[in-house]
């Protein structure tokens, strides 16, 4: 994986300033958890400051007292020097604190400009300041989109966005509201590396212009590259704080997990030369304003696994729904294994034996307000150990749950637990048991690693690995070149709805994939 490039130093901040932040003794105690136990933490006005930990490390918590969505049980917070007590989001938007969260708060029917303005709208001159001004909106939002190369369309539905381009949408609503104190929750998941170096680059351009960024993510290479300070959260307290010239990520991994950075690299060749998918001149008409698939081809064979690179929006959302049946063909074929399934629904595809790890685990992977043994069902509703006859079987239900549980690390008090509960690792991680506890043939994983801290990363790449050995054909697509590269037996690269170029994983590079991703090495056609 490439790091982002570093810019030229900027001016040193104030020394005599006040922090723009500081947190001192946060407690935060739900039932029978103690998520935040006298954390510390002081962000230097004008700098980039890295907070990283596991997911459940207490990250999450604290930045959400942080915007005002929770009351700290003790502590106190101060913003420029002046301590505070937000009651809502809007007390931290008034402060100047805005925060893009990890899973996106968008509102799909609506356009990106009615998303950004939503509760901020910009009035227009009396006597018609009962009217938005719709107009001063959207040229503010074309202005901060290409001045930080975060350009959308503002009149588009959000619901026609891919996961790149919602991200986006979060981050200029946030830098339209004037925020001075930005929270980015994991801002790099869904970009290539030379996105990266655009967005670290666009970010100590506002910190030169005085803007103050708490970055949180769990690349720690990019943590070290971009940030002025990090600071390490383990168990709900502060562990360490330290200059990114004095550590290394083997280090700041062992100080999170107690273990050193995991590497999905695996070249013990378990590939067959039985087909068991095979998607031959897929295309689709487009959709709103995505790409068309436009001929995709190519096989997974048992034992193999299939990388798709690609930048967010370029045809793998309508990929995947191609292969699960979700949506109408204009041209192609698929088959899983030797059967036509073209034109079979979604239901019996996945019957016969296709997995899938959406990408979006909120949005389409869980019921968050359901217990962990209901979202143990999910997608697998018509046989067992889920069904007996026409009926759910609870006791079924409940022990597959108890054993993906174990078999799969997911850290819970029990399976009666609801879903919001759990981390985004262990989220994943019972997902990922779900699907091959299930013993599909195919497994289509879109991003399976997003938003997981280092230990889940590595679990979740073993669990992948070890299904490979034992026959599972993988469709993985990912953000992380270094996941595509490191667990991938062949990468296909995907632009504007095409397969651009095939790259040995043996030798291909995060830059040679950026490339190709972003069409500066698009292969002509003859």
């Amino acid at each position: 994986m490439t790091t982002p490039t570093q810019d030229p130093p900027a001016p040193a901040p104030d020394a005599g300033a006040p922090p723009a932040v500081q947190l001192v003794g946060i407690v935060k105690r739900f039932p029978g958890v103690v998520a935040n136990r006298d954390v510390n933490l002081r962000v230097a006005p004008a700098t980039i400051h890295a907070i990283v930990g596991e997911n459940g490390a207490g990250k999450s918590t604290l930045m959400k007292i942080l915007y005002g969505m929770q009351a700290p049980d003790e502590g106190t917070i101060s913003v420029a020097g002046e301590q505070v007590s937000f009651k809502s989001p809007n007390d931290a938007i008034d402060a100047g604190i805005g925060m893009v969260h990890q899973h996106f708060m968008l509102a799909d029917n609506l356009t990106v400009i009615e998303n950004i303005v939503l509760g901020y709208e910009p009035r227009r001159s009396f006597p018609l300041n009962f009217l938005v001004d719709t107009a001063a909106a959207r040229k503010r939002i074309i202005e901060l989109g290409q001045r930080y190369g975060l350009a959308v369309d503002p009149d588009v539905l959000v619901e026609t966005l891919g996961v790149g381009q919602r991200q986006r949408v979060e981050i200029l609503k946030v830098l339209f509201r004037g925020a001075t104190t930005l929270i980015l929750d994991e801002p790099t998941a869904v970009l290539v590396p030379q996105e990266v170096d655009e967005l670290f680059a666009n970010l100590r351009d506002l910190k030169r212009e005085g803007i103050t960024i708490l970055f949180i993510s769990h690349k720690l290479d990019e943590v070290l590259a971009a940030s002025d300070d990090i600071t390490v959260i383990r168990a709900g307290a502060t562990v360490a704080t330290a200059k990114p010239a004095d550590v290394t990520t083997k280090e700041l991994a062992e100080l999170m997990v107690g273990s050193e950075l995991p590497s999905p690299e695996t070249r013990a060749s378990t590939v067959t030369d039985q087909v068991e998918l095979s998607v031959q001149g897929l295309g689709i008409a487009e959709i709103g304003l995505r790409p068309t698939l436009d001929g995709i081809s190519f096989d997974i064979h048992r034992g193999e696994i299939v990388g798709i690179a690609g930048i967010e929006g370029n045809g793998q959302t309508e990929l995947i729904a191609a292969i699960l049946g979700l949506i109408d063909l204009n041209a192609g074929t698929v088959r899983l294994g030797d059967q036509d399934i073209t034109a079979w629904p979604t239901r019996r595809r996945r019957e016969a034996g296709i997995g899938y790890v959406p990408e979006d685990r909120h949005r389409h992977a869980l019921l968050l307000d359901a217990p962990l043994w209901e979202n143990e069902i999910l997608g697998h509703q018509s046989g067992p150990p889920n069904v007996k006859g026409p009926w759910i079987d609870r006791a079924g239900a409940r022990e597959r749950t108890r054993e993906i549980v174990e078999r799969f690390d997911v850290r819970t008090p029990n399976i009666d637990v609801r879903a919001e509960a759990l981390s985004g690792g262990n989220q994943q991680k019972l997902i990922i048991g779900r699907e091959l506890m299930a013993e599909p043939q195919v497994m289509i994983a879109a991003h399976p690693t997003r938003g997981v801290d280092v230990g889940a990363q590595a679990a979740i790449w073993e669990q992948l690995k070890e299904a490979r050995r034992n026959g599972l054909a993988t469709l993985l697509i990912s953000a992380d070149l270094e996941e595509l590269i490191g667990l991938s037996d062949r990468l296909l690269v995907i632009f504007e709805g095409r397969v651009v170029a095939e790259l040995d994983p043996a030798t291909a590079t995060p830059t040679a994939l950026g490339e190709h991703m972003t069409g500066s090495n698009r292969r002509e056609d003859a």
